[in-house]
């Protein structure tokens, strides 16, 4: 069993899983295109999604299960997941023999419990669209998810009930840490900037810190997306002021933005003129201006095609590595470096939801890093008892 990439002649792309054979495994072909196309969600939710469902099928091929009633053992797959080498729940079935599972004190976890119960996510997801499609006993739902009421939900979360209600609570769960992720220094990125040997760098760096964009949400900007000048009525965009579009398409480098709603975002003076730096350099390049995304490569990889999320990836790790950063900075942490900025400079967290094109304000939270100044002034602003008596004891 693996997961394996799908081109449709339309262009458009999901993952699927094979089984042994290199035949398509039909329940599973169906759940993923319902998730890719029914759902409008993106290419590589698909390709998780495939390997979750992969890794629970040949968990249930190579311990003799069917992957139809499997559910009820689900307690002994996550063990298989935590504990099993990659060797063993590999796409190469292991020797005769050596299919154990060793687990005892001291035994490293081969998965952590984030990995584990991402793959949970993906399996039952799997199991509950066959459960609607009659592919499994619909008993199974039962072996998946228990019923539970509110009481332990905080007050936010009931949204101002008063009555006692009811859901849907997983059976099988895994602990997961809680660890906030943190944000990239204003230094780190001056440093990241100073790293930088090409125009088309320096915007990415720009572009991602000072106006919090996703990588994919970068690498998906086409150059009609650019609107950078006091006034783009005459491009038939009403809003004001230098600014950049985001918006979802189905895009041949597996960019997607996440949101599905439209969204600008405003930009300042140094992303309008790393762009036009940009866009010098680029017409420099013989391949330079023939695509219509923003963001193409010049130097690796298919010269003048669409540089994929993977790669802005790959290229502000190694400008850190270039740079000299001591930590690992990606680019999800310069969007939390923007979100934090904006929040210091007395932003509230509805324009930052705006901004980050979050759908609730909630998810916006984790994305603010108050600065150490930020805290003290807090502290330092609450009047002294001394002060409120006029000294007196």
């Amino acid at each position: 069993m693996r997961a394996f990439p799908v081109k449709l002649p339309s262009g458009q792309r999901y993952w699927t899983v094979l089984d042994d054979r290199l035949a398509v495994v039909p329940e599973a072909d169906v759940f993923l295109q319902h998730v890719r196309f029914g759902r409008d969600q993106a290419e590589l939710t698909t390709k998780a999604y495939a390997g979750a469902v992969a890794l629970y099928l040949r968990w249930c091929a190579r311990t003799g299960r069917d992957w139809r009633t499997a559910a009820s053992d689900l307690s002994l797959f996550i063990t298989w997941l935590r504990y099993a080498s990659t060797e063993l729940t590999g796409i190469s079935p292991p020797p005769t023999g050596t299919a154990m599972v060793m687990t005892g004190p001291g035994r490293r976890s081969a998965r952590g419990g984030a990995r584990i119960e991402n793959v949970l996510v993906g399996v039952r997801g799997f199991l509950c669209h066959a459960v609607r499609t009659e592919a499994v006993p619909s008993a199974v739902l039962s072996q998946l998810y228990e019923l539970a009421d509110d009481r332990d939900l905080p007050l936010e979360a009931k949204g101002g009930r008063e009555r006692m209600a009811y859901r849907l609570r997983a059976q099988h769960r895994v602990s997961v840490p809680r660890s906030r992720r943190d944000r990239a220094q204003d230094e780190e990125v001056l440093a990241l900037l100073r790293a930088c040997r090409l125009s088309r760098d320096r915007f990415i760096v720009l572009l991602l810190a000072r106006a919090g964009l996703r990588r994919g949400e970068g690498a998906g900007l086409r150059r009609e997306d650019m609107h950078f000048m006091p006034d783009s009525t005459p491009l038939g965009c009403r809003v004001a002021g230098s600014h950049v579009h985001v918006v979802r398409r189905a895009n041949a480098n597996g960019a997607w933005a996440k949101s599905v709603r439209q969204r600008w975002v405003p930009v300042d003076w140094l992303v309008v003129q790393a762009y036009d730096q940009y866009v010098m350099e680029r017409l420099s390049f013989p391949h330079g201006e023939h695509s219509d995304f923003a963001l193409i490569n010049l130097l690796r990889g298919h010269l003048g095609g669409p540089m994929s999320p993977d790669a802005i990836t790959e290229l502000i790790e190694r400008l850190g590595q270039r740079a000299g950063v001591a930590r690992a900075v990606t680019a999800h942490m310069l969007r939390h470096g923007f979100a934090s900025n904006v929040g210091d400079s007395g932003g509230t967290v509805d324009e930052i939801a705006v901004l980050l094109g979050h759908g609730q304000i909630s998810s916006s939270e984790p994305y603010l890093h108050p600065a150490q100044r930020r805290i003290r002034e807090a502290v330092e602003r609450v009047p002294s008892p001394v002060d409120t008596w006029g000294g007196q004891p």
